[in-house]
């Protein structure tokens, strides 16, 4: 009995030497589609943050935010050195292209990364998709409305989960604005994630900030999600509201419910740390 006790402390000391003596690496601006325009050529790269020799490590593709009009990727910092592989995407943005543009972007750089992640040492079958704000509207449209990334020869429900970060819902704002539509005359029609739900989605962990001070209604239409998803049949959709946190501060601790979820799917140890 000693003996078992003293190789199981052996191992758990390894594994934890193992841990702290991972090394990472990144790569950055990879073009993951070819398009002969510009415009499209500069924005349609991503970065790969990986521990090095490593395989079969968990995925997080991460949209970055910015109201589809701006912003630029990064990696999700809080996730750095979790021996996970982590992509920052950037996509085309409003007005320059249609909103049709901005989320078949997104579904090429899954398509990629289900691609050729094998070779960063990620593993195909723990792809999840993340991102905040307008990084979650893409994550929910190109998770649940599956034509996006079939065009690509991918099965949005091969992705092992959708973590979006105070995702739009409804049809987003900035596509509404473009067509006229006030911030407070809400929309749901093909461009809007509540329009595509159903019961056999990937597991979807809807996350807000605090419901009075998040952007207009942000919790709301995420608890309608939540309510018309379990009404589908959908078994793995959660919603979690962080108290005290608006839009952007919710972020934070929002990486704590991504990793927390990436481990509860695929069923690794989980913790309340």
């Amino acid at each position: 009995m000693k003996r078992v006790i003293l190789i199981m402390m052996a191992m758990l000391v390894c594994g934890i030497a193992f841990a702290e003596e991972l090394k990472y690496a990144a790569v950055y601006d990879i073009p993951y589609r070819k398009m002969e325009n510009a415009y499209a050529s500069e924005r349609c790269k991503l970065d790969i943050y990986y521990p090095e020799d490593t395989t079969g490590c968990p995925v997080v593709v991460w949209f970055h935010g910015g109201g589809l009009t701006q912003g630029s990727k990064s990696f999700p910092w809080k996730l750095k050195e979790k021996q996970m592989v982590l992509v920052a995407v950037n996509y085309r943005l409003l007005p320059e292209v249609e909103i049709g543009e901005c989320i078949d972007d997104a579904a090429a750089a899954v398509a990629w990364v289900f691609r050729e992640i094998g070779k960063y040492g990620g593993d195909k079958k723990k792809i999840f998709i993340s991102g905040h704000s307008a990084g979650g509207y893409l994550t929910a449209m190109i998770g649940l409305d599956k034509r996006w990334l079939a065009e690509y020869g991918t099965d949005a429900d091969s992705i092992a989960g959708l973590i979006p970060f105070s995702g739009q819902m409804i049809s987003h704002f900035a596509y509404r604005e473009m067509k006229g539509i006030g911030n407070l005359q809400p929309l749901i029609d093909e461009y809007a994630p509540l329009f595509h739900v159903r019961k056999d989605a990937p597991p979807l962990i809807l996350i807000t900030g605090d419901r009075n001070i998040e952007l207009f209604g942000r919790y709301e239409e995420n608890a309608y999600m939540w309510r018309m998803m379990k009404l589908t049949g959908h078994a793995e959709t959660c919603l979690y509201e962080i108290d005290g946190h608006g839009h952007g501060s919710m972020v934070e601790p929002a990486y704590h419910i991504l990793e927390y979820h990436i481990k509860k799917i695929l069923g690794m140890p989980v913790s309340d740390n």
